[in-house]
């Protein structure tokens, strides 16, 4: 896919780096803290997604490059195992996450162009049906305007404090 002389792909381990740079933006623009370049989890998410880029069946990210700057936008997704259902006997569901593009180029369509690529390859690669995603008041237009909708059951979330150790025992 071109947009405007610019070619979307499919993201492959040299990429990880890139991604893990677009994601901090992305999570900076959340308004998390993310560190500087030595920041921990930088390593840990690089080294996740070379993983998951080896698994080309049930994990997919796609990019635009920029002969200036390189990879300037993404978009990533996974197929999650659930149990099958009546309306989904293969129990696969789709995530997408980690959709940025860089702020210096930013309204051009690009993250547009990575996200109808990754759901190209869920609706051409795998047996996924239903995709969620956690939106930004940033992208919700985008999203819905690509027939993104509320679930039709709100989603709760728990967040644990940090682990308890080995020899917790629940009583």
């Amino acid at each position: 896919m071109t947009i405007s002389g610019t070619v979307v792909r499919r993201a492959e381990a040299a990429d990880a780096a890139a991604l893990v740079r677009l994601r901090a933006v992305m999570l900076e623009d959340m308004g998390a803290d993310v560190g500087d370049e030595s920041a921990p989890w930088r390593a840990a998410a690089e080294a996740w997604f070379v993983r998951r880029l080896g698994d080309p069946g049930d994990f997919a990210a796609f990019v635009v490059d920029d002969p200036e700057l390189g990879v300037v936008s993404c978009a990533a997704g996974t197929c999650d195992s659930h149990a099958p259902g009546p309306t989904n006997p293969s129990g696969l569901q789709g995530h997408v996450f980690n959709i940025c593009t860089d702020r210096r180029r930013r309204r051009l369509g690009l993250a547009r162009a990575c996200l109808d690529a990754l759901l190209a390859w869920y609706r051409t690669e795998t047996e996924v049906r239903t995709i969620d995603l956690n939106a930004t008041p940033y992208g919700i237009e985008l999203y819905q305007s690509l027939g993104f909708d509320a679930p039709r059951y709100p989603a709760l979330q728990l967040r644990l404090g940090p682990p308890l150790g080995r020899g917790f025992a629940a009583r």
